[in-house]
């Protein structure tokens, strides 16, 4: 007989069977995009324009988690971790990828190689910017692009205005054989550093100068802890947005294409900001007054070219010369 406690029995069997059969919701592939500036500079604000096309180019059933300012992982365990898997995506700066065994991306530190975002854009976009990408492939990195920041400026507590003002200043830079010879080529002596750390540096005196563009000088308020700063647009600091290899290849083939589409947008975004960005840092420290920046003449400019041109023939032979002279013949350089 069917009692009523039955009926709720075989009710609630019922239920339990008819929601076995109804497929599982599918959770978001989630993607951890780490990188070690803040949101609010080029890099930053590219990394946020990704994930919001990313997200909706794929109806949501991607989520692009964006950690900036070294919040996963610092500038030199961020390569090793997407290595093996712990983050799926990054914008290191070019220069990081010497130490990976990838040097020849060590040509974009050559100081005084390339005069303007014209210039840039010859070479990124152009065979020595590819080929330099199909490189990472043998490291299980994929490159997906090239992001911007600009062109670097050089600060300190005392003013820079000549090669000799360098001598002996402690000039923190990142990891780059290039950026090595290129202080010690000004007589500085270079001190390696992760970016999270330079601001208690130079406040600290720990290091006495660096060099930056004037947007990861300004959000990381550099500008509070340094006296002078010269407009020297001596190097150009970038990205490479990269991916896991494997996870790339992994993904479904309409999903992936339509993160290439994200980060196709989000890259001409990223790019056409970047000098703006920096014009509007540079405007902001100026007028903060915390630091006096000074502009090279034409004949200071020519004493910092004369001194720092000769480090492209030393670090020829770690970059190649064969590479060198395709950026000049890119560049319509001698």
């Amino acid at each position: 007989m069917l009692t009523r406690r039955n009926l709720a029995r075989i009710a609630g069997a019922a239920v339990i069977a008819f929601c076995a059969t109804l497929p599982a919701l599918a959770e978001p592939l989630v993607i951890k995009f780490s990188h070690v500036v803040a949101p609010d500079t080029p890099k930053g604000k590219g990394a946020d324009k990704f994930k919001e096309l990313a997200e909706s180019y794929t109806n949501g059933a991607v989520k692009i988690e964006v950690y900036p300012n070294s919040q996963l992982y610092k500038d030199k365990e961020e390569l090793e971790a997407l290595q093996l898997g712990a983050v799926q995506m990054l914008a290191p700066s070019l220069a990081k990828f010497g130490p990976l065994g990838v040097q020849q991306f060590e040509l974009f530190d050559l100081p005084y190689l390339m005069g303007s975002y014209d210039d840039l854009r010859k070479i990124t976009d152009g065979e020595v910017g590819q080929s330099l990408l199909a490189k990472l492939e043998d490291k299980g990195i994929k490159g997906l692009a090239y992001w911007d920041n600009g062109f670097k400026i050089m600060s300190a507590n005392s003013p820079l205005r000549t090669p000799d003002d360098f001598l002996g200043l402690k000039m923190r830079i990142q990891s780059s054989k290039i950026l090595e010879a290129e202080m010690q080529a000004l007589g500085a002596v270079p001190q390696v550093l992760a970016f999270s750390e330079v601001y208690q540096a130079l406040q600290t005196g720990v290091v006495d100068g660096t060099e930056n563009p004037p947007s990861n000088m300004y959000t990381q308020k550099m500008h509070e802890v340094q006296k002078h700063a010269t407009l020297s647009n001596h190097g150009y600091l970038g990205y490479a947005v990269i991916v896991n290899k494997a996870f790339w290849e992994g993904l479904d083939p309409e999903i992936r294409a339509n993160l290439e589409k994200a980060m196709k947008e989000a890259t001409e975004y990223a790019n056409s900001i970047a000098k703006q960005e920096n014009d509007n840092a540079l405007e902001a420290m100026k007028a903060a007054g915390t630091t006096e920046f000074h502009e090279l003449s034409e004949d200071e400019r020519a004493e910092w070219v004369e001194a720092l041109r000769p480090v492209h023939e030393e670090m020829s032979d770690r970059i190649g010369p064969d590479l060198i002279k395709q950026a000049y013949a890119a560049l319509g350089m001698e």
